[in-house]
């Protein structure tokens, strides 16, 4: 087994996967403390109707930010992971990003402005909507996905820490009393436009991309082609979200409350378990025999933090100051789904769509999204946190379960 791992994994392999694994969770870490030392200062400024205009209209163009992206965190890391030594195929990669992400740009902007003109509630506070929507251009400008197909995590790391690092700063200087809230949206904005240039400056002066315009039919090829997994990234959004919303509905706000303090545990765990999925995805992508390692490391994995999640959940509901009579049962229920989470990215994300079967994964994720979005409602209605909870896990464990048949089933038939 040790000799095994050892093909699979020379020094220079081991020492990528090890710098990115610690380049994305400090990334990961500083992004969770950084919010922590600004929001009661900005809550205490601009007050909570004033955030929650600015949330808001973050919210609004969140929407935007999946189409803007279109995929191509996964397919151009795909893509770059494959042809990172071949000079024209990256020029070409470069190139169908940049078009394709500034035609989704121009169509979210024109949206946006007729949502915004159109609807006196973002009327009101237009100029909170134009400062967020700015934020699109830095994420079209942001090679994220070209960092991370050549396995330089570090890149992102330092990009990242330095727009939240600005942020923060800007924030304490900056915004003084509730009339400079709108200066909240410009920062972020500004912060993610700086990164974007910098990121873009990158790969042209070190990496020496050009930009090349492409053949109408070329273009039109790619998006048809990215589609399912465009597909397969945004529905997800249709279960993720509503159980909080609908528990808001039928539910107090108070259950509100502890359903998201314990669902913020859970969301540290699938934070983890994203980090090790997008490191070893470009890996994968030129390792495939490293597939089976991969598999068996992260269910060791993620059966190690249910159980330490679950035995300590004392310690874990102190800290949080839960004192919900039924939190440990919520927390359990929640801590199935990790499994089925899991499952997700190992035979999902880093099986069957690097192995190109991004349909077969569109599909199953529409089909169990779809039921989720379902199922939610009445759950919560007749249940209210306790539905919340089932069904957020359920359908998690009917995507990755599902997932891990259809692996089974594709490893039976390749044994035969």
């Amino acid at each position: 087994m040790i000799n095994r791992i050892k093909n699979i994994f020379n020094t220079k392999d081991k020492k990528a996967l090890l710098e990115n694994f610690v380049s994305l969770s400090a990334l990961q870490l500083v992004g969770m403390l950084l919010p922590l030392v600004t929001l009661p200062y900005i809550l205490r400024v601009i007050g909570f109707e004033k955030y929650g205009v600015v949330v808001f209209a973050a919210s609004l163009i969140a929407y935007f930010t999946a189409l803007t992206d279109y995929s191509f965190r996964i397919t151009a890391t795909r893509d770059v992971a494959i042809y990172r030594d071949s000079p024209k195929k990256l020029n070409i990669i470069y190139s169908k990003v940049l078009t394709i992400k500034t035609l989704f740009l121009l169509i979210s902007w024109f949206i946006i402005l007729i949502a915004v003109y159109f609807y006196p509630p973002f009327y009101e506070n237009r100029e909170i909507y134009f400062y967020t929507s700015l934020l699109l251009l830095g994420y079209v400008l942001f090679p994220e996905w070209f960092f991370q197909g050549i396995e330089k995590m570090r890149y992102i790391t330092y990009l990242n820490l330095g727009i939240k690092l600005f942020f923060t700063l800007c924030v304490f200087i900056f915004i003084k009393k509730e009339s400079d809230f709108w200066i909240y949206p410009l920062l972020q904005s500004a912060g993610y436009i700086g990164a974007g240039i910098v990121g873009q400056y990158v790969l042209v002066k070190k990496y020496k991309l050009k930009f090349i315009f492409l053949p109408y039919k070329t273009i039109i090829k790619t998006i048809k082609v990215n589609s399912p997994i465009f597909i397969n990234q945004f529905v997800p959004t249709l279960y993720n979200n509503t159980s909080t919303f609908v528990l808001g509905i039928f539910g107090t706000a108070q259950l509100v409350g502890i359903y998201q303090a314990i669902l913020t545990v859970i969301n540290l765990i699938v934070a983890l378990v994203e980090i090790l999925s997008r490191v070893f995805f470009p890996f994968l992508n030129r390792k495939k025999n490293a597939f089976q390692w991969y598999k068996k490391m992260m269910l060791i994995m993620i059966t190690v933090m249910i159980a330490g999640v679950l035995i300590f959940n004392k310690l874990i509901f102190w800290y949080l100051n839960v004192s919900y009579d039924n939190a440990f049962w919520i927390l359990l229920i929640l801590s199935v789904g990790l499994f089925g989470y899991t499952l997700y990215n190992i035979f999902g994300l880093n099986y069957f769509i690097v192995h190109r079967q991004d349909k077969l994964v569109m599909k199953n994720t529409l089909l169990f999204s779809l039921l989720g979005f379902f199922i939610t409602i009445p759950l919560i209605r007749y249940s209210t946190i306790f539905g919340s909870a089932i069904s957020l896990s359920l359908v998690r464990c009917l995507i990755g379960s599902s997932l891990y048949l259809k692996w089974l089933k594709n490893d039976a038939t390749k044994n035969l």
